[in-house]
């Protein structure tokens, strides 16, 4: 296509575009105002708890700013959420945001994922805007920074464990990690128990050892913010390293990047060894993106510290 054809498309759809945005606000107004009978921190609630029409309704409430500060950022994230759940209107709703830019970069990758999936449950408006943009079908989403994992509903019951997914949630978007590998790497290492000590020393939710916590700048080893931004820190060192590899990656951060090096691959440790497996399996993928920046100009392993483990083998967390 011409660069003129792309812009009187991208025009049309602009057109197109603005009638579809009042048939969606005019469409919303009657749900959304029975949503808004709860008081907002019951909405959250629900929310939180698992709910998709309410975390629809929240998204919903965001990006118009319906009762509470507008927020593209806050809309994206209860949208992924809603529509990991199955909810149609959730598809849609993202698909709408990244082929407009409304709030959010717009990416036609990630709506294509999305509004396919809506045409394909019988959304009329998304096959039209599909024909509009044109182009391949992708695996691109945009959610990688909210949490959908099967086994987290079931594991994540209490307040406690369901702010520290939401943490997660947020810092993953600063270090550019999907929250759902973090979150895995959480339950195995400490149960998400904020309080756990090994007894080598690993402490906390992502059981940092004193050496890599100094490497990461993390000053209070058991604050939970520190902790968390210490452990994805050298995740995503480990990430550049090893090129994306996840089971590599995996093994430095038990056994430290030293033993996948001496080994050329994950270390013949049993505990290691079941340690890429149990991780892999709740995550569910064996490849990570990454960025060679994150190695902040480095190839040298743990610029003379045995990080991630104690030397000779990994420790103990049971």
């Amino acid at each position: 296509m011409t660069v003129d054809g792309t812009k009187r498309k991208k025009e049309q759809l602009l057109c197109f575009g603005s009638v579809l945005l009042l048939v969606l606000l005019s469409g919303f107004s009657g749900a959304f105002a029975k949503e808004l009978l709860l008081p907002l921190d019951e909405l959250h609630d629900l929310a939180n708890k698992g709910n998709a029409q309410a975390q629809f309704s929240l998204g919903v409430a965001y990006e118009y700013g319906e009762g509470v500060d507008k927020s593209p950022q806050e809309a994206r994230s209860w949208y992924c959420r809603a529509a990991f759940q199955g909810l149609e209107d959730a598809w849609y709703n993202l698909g709408w945001m990244y082929v407009n830019g409304h709030g959010v970069a717009s990416d036609d990758d990630v709506a294509r994922y999305w509004l396919v999936k809506s045409a394909a449950a019988g959304n009329a408006q998304a096959g039209q805007v599909l024909r509009m943009i044109g182009g391949k079908v992708s695996k691109k989403n945009g959610c990688n920074h909210v949490a959908n994992l099967s086994w987290l509903q079931r594991r994540c019951v209490d307040r406690e464990c369901r702010a520290t997914v939401r943490k997660v949630e947020d810092l993953s978007r600063e270090y550019d990690l999907d929250a759902n590998l973090v979150l895995s790497i959480i339950r195995v290492e400490s149960g998400f128990n904020a309080h756990a000590r090994s007894p080598k020393g690993a402490s906390g939710l992502m059981q940092l050892i004193p050496q890599t916590a100094v490497r990461f700048g993390v000053r209070d080893i058991w604050d939970v913010e520190q902790n968390l931004r210490g452990g994805m820190a050298y995740l995503r060192w480990l990430l550049a390293y090893f090129r994306g590899d996840l089971a590599k990656a995996l093994a430095g951060y038990n056994a430290g990047e030293q033993r996948v090096l001496q080994y050329g691959g994950v270390p013949p440790y049993q505990e290691t060894r079941a340690y890429v497996k149990r991780i892999i399996r709740y995550y569910g993928k064996s490849f990570h993106r990454y960025d060679l920046r994150w190695l902040d100009g480095t190839e040298s392993p743990a610029q003379g510290l045995v990080s991630g483990r104690e030397a000779a083998s990994p420790a103990g967390k049971g």
